[in-house]
């Protein structure tokens, strides 16, 4: 990642792809989404959540 990438939070990336924090968490866990971690905080590179939203949506 460079240094320039958007780190969205647990919470914003919940609404945005319509799934429970702890959905998120999982996909995070399982690699299907990559995360960071900012303390105790999970962040999450916008430009992943944006391809992932993109695959789901071509998946249905």
């Amino acid at each position: 990642m460079s240094g320039d990438t958007k780190l969205l939070s647990l919470t914003q990336v919940s609404k945005m792809l319509n799934k429970p924090e702890t959905t998120v968490k999982r996909y995070a866990r399982e690699s299907l989404l990559p995360a960071v971690k900012e303390g105790n905080t999970l962040m999450f590179p916008e430009d992943a959540v944006i391809k992932y939203m993109e695959i789901e949506k071509r998946l249905g």
